[in-house]
């Protein structure tokens, strides 16, 4: 039995793993370990503490907010926010909105001048043209008001036509210096006083003919005044034609005159061209407008017929006609009811 008894890990010169330096370093590291997961209580106030404490009653839970990342640069060692990236900025919302914008303001202005129409009333207005002073014995004769009468979009092309008037106005002036010019070179007194009579004349006509008309007739879309315009301003075109022609002894310093001037008289050929020059610019400019009005008219819808029946309403509503058609009947009446008195 001694061999059976004896101890096999008992001799020395069997080496002992446990007896390794080495694993009773990590041994004792794992054991403190151990303990200090023994003494944690998980239901005690402190970490650590095994007394028995009361039992805490259940808090509610708290989401807490978690800020965006954010980019750190290794360089500097500060920590700066993400930046969203930044689409190119779209135009054509932009030109849509300032668009937007433009009819908006038109419209106002539109209404605004709609409204200062209406407060004014047309029974309530006093005539403002020609502007004469107020110890004149002469009083203005009619009503003009670009802004309040005429629509926003039809401005531009009345005040355009009104400066044509007077630019007329002023060449058919300096037309008078001219044909003084010329009666004084010898040409007689009768250039200077056609040039007189013509200034006199064409000035007042033109005002009333066609441009009375044409602003009439954008007040209040009306196809028969610009019917009467269409008419009237095609002698004007031709009148002003033969102004620039200016034959001699017409008394218009045209084209003509001034060449034959030249010959006798420098001078006075230099102020001629130049007057011969506005007329033919006033031609050139009377062709533009006409036809720029005359696209205007064709995009209204207007037409002949529209003219017709407002020509026939204009007629029925003017209280002169009715006075007279009414006389005329009570005439008819009578004379009826005496022929039949009669017999």
């Amino acid at each position: 039995m001694s061999k059976f008894e004896d101890n096999p890990f008992g001799d020395p010169t069997i080496d002992n793993p446990f007896a390794d330096p080495a694993v009773q370093q990590v041994a004792r590291s794992t054991n403190n370990a151990t303990q200090g997961l023994d003494d944690y209580n998980p239901f005690d106030g402190q970490p650590g503490a095994n007394q028995p404490t009361a039992q805490q009653p259940p808090q509610p839970a708290i989401m807490q907010a978690v800020s965006p990342p954010t980019n750190t640069h290794l360089s500097g060692g500060r920590t700066q926010p993400q930046q969203q990236p930044q689409g190119p900025p779209n135009n054509n919302l932009t030109a849509d909105l300032l668009r937007r914008q433009e009819e908006l303001e038109r419209k106002a202005e539109e209404l605004a001048r709609r409204e200062a129409e209406l407060r004014a009333g047309s029974a309530g207005r006093r005539n403002n043209w020609p502007p004469l002073p107020g110890f004149c014995p002469v009083q203005p004769c009619f009503y003009q008001d670009i802004n309040v009468d005429i629509p926003l979009e039809f401005q531009r092309i009345v005040r355009h036509l009104y400066h044509l008037w007077m630019f007329h106005a002023l060449i058919l002036a300096l037309n008078i210096v001219g044909a003084m010019c010329l009666m004084f070179a010898g040409e007689g007194f009768t250039v200077f006083g056609l040039a007189i009579l013509y200034f006199v004349l064409l000035t007042p006509f033109s005002f009333v003919c066609w441009y009375r008309p044409i602003y009439k007739a954008f007040r209040s879309d009306s196809s028969f005044n610009f019917m009467v315009y269409f008419f009237i301003f095609l002698f004007q075109i031709i009148i002003t034609v033969v102004q620039s022609v200016g034959f001699n002894g017409s008394g218009y310093c045209g084209l003509i005159t001034s060449i034959a001037i030249f010959q006798t008289n420098i001078g006075v050929g230099i102020i001629t061209i130049l007057i011969t020059i506005g007329f033919i610019t006033s031609a050139v400019a009377d062709v533009m407008l006409m036809a720029k009005v005359h696209r205007i008219y064709r995009s209204t819808g207007a037409s002949l017929a529209k003219a017709q029946t407002e020509f026939t309403t204009e007629i029925l509503r003017n209280p002169h006609v009715q006075t007279a058609a009414s006389n005329a009947a009570a005439a008819a009446v009578n004379a009826q009811i005496a022929q039949a008195n009669r017999y």
